[in-house]
């Protein structure tokens, strides 16, 4: 097999390209998180060009511009990859439209997400679309975890691996995750590292929204160990639990990280690794359905069997009725 067929039409490089974006969509997030860090939001004061004059940055506008540009120029890293599980998934043999269709939303919203940049430079870094612009790389991840797991299974119907309440309570983990990134963009909007030295905040009380977002933390920590819980009582299998751990133990560490950045007045290098942190727990939440159901092999032209027995069962004989006269 040679390199093309290994990374466009092979059954595994679907799944390649998938980690691939999964992995460069929780990269974007940390290095537009760096941007604002260091007050580059405005490096590159034009959009979807630097300047009025130059396409790219230029020496005059100093490290700023570099940041900002070099976190733009990161997007046609998204597009290439996105192409690429776009490509993977159409060339792959057997062909499987299901990842088909969920590269070509990933394909499609890359592009979206970048105007939601350009918005951002458009109004001088308003914090709310500021907030936004990180908000709309949720999705993306989301997507990109739903292709990877999607492709390492076939498309039969979907078995569930555990009863019903276990199952609503991991996708109730999924918002309850979703939530808490919400509050800490609001968190972020309200504190100090706005992106440019001159741009507002969003007006809302700091300490008011750190206390809502601590605890919706706990919420969540709460939420799974109660699913924890739940596996090892209904002997769930053991990469379900494996999966549950995981999230508990990014949990953990996340939290760690936020109340030490919150106790030592926000340093930079904390908030950017609570970023870091935030999309890789929005990876493993959204890791947690998946894990509670397998799907079985699709037969192609092959009908489930339908079946009635007319008659009584007693042991393994089946009792026909007496005819009716």
């Amino acid at each position: 097999m040679n390199l093309l067929q290994r990374w466009l039409s092979s059954p595994k490089a679907v799944r390649r390209w998938a980690l691939a974006s999964v992995i460069a969509n929780v990269g974007i997030i940390v290095t537009g998180g760096a941007v604002r860090l260091t007050e580059s939001g405005l490096g590159c004061p034009e959009w979807p060009t630097c300047t009025a004059d130059s396409l790219v940055t230029t020496p005059e506008m100093g490290i700023y511009g570099v940041i900002e540009f070099g976190n733009r120029v990161l997007t046609f890293a998204l597009v290439a990859i996105a192409l690429g599980a776009l490509l993977a998934a159409w060339l792959r043999v057997p062909r499987r439209m299901s990842l088909v269709k969920l590269a070509m939303l990933g394909m499609l919203y890359v592009p979206a997400q970048a105007v939601i940049g350009g918005i951002t430079v458009w109004t001088n870094l308003n914090p709310w679309v500021v907030g936004l612009h990180f908000l709309a790389s949720i999705p993306l991840v989301a997507l990109s975890v739903a292709l990877y797991h999607r492709s390492g299974e076939p498309d039969g119907a979907v078995v569930p691996l555990v009863p019903r309440a276990v199952q609503v309570l991991g996708r109730g983990l999924v918002g309850v995750a979703f939530a808490v990134i919400v509050l800490g963009v609001v968190v972020t909007g309200s504190g100090p590292h706005a992106g440019d030295a001159d741009t507002p905040r969003n007006g809302m009380d700091p300490a008011l929204m750190s206390q809502l977002h601590a605890d919706l933390v706990w919420l969540l920590l709460g939420m799974t160990v109660a699913l924890i819980a739940a596996l090892h009582a209904v002997k769930a299998p053991e990469a379900a639990k494996r999966t549950a751990y995981a999230l508990l133990a990014v949990e953990l560490l996340q939290g760690v990280i936020g109340y030490t950045q919150y106790y030592l007045d926000l340093p930079e290098l904390l908030v950017g690794l609570h970023m870091l942190g935030a999309g890789v727990l929005w990876v493993a939440a959204v890791a947690v359905p998946f894990s509670l159901r397998k799907r079985e092999p699709q037969v192609e032209g092959v009908q489930p069997l339908h079946y009635e027995i007319h008659g009584d069962r007693e042991g393994d004989r089946i009792i026909e009725p007496e005819p009716v006269a």
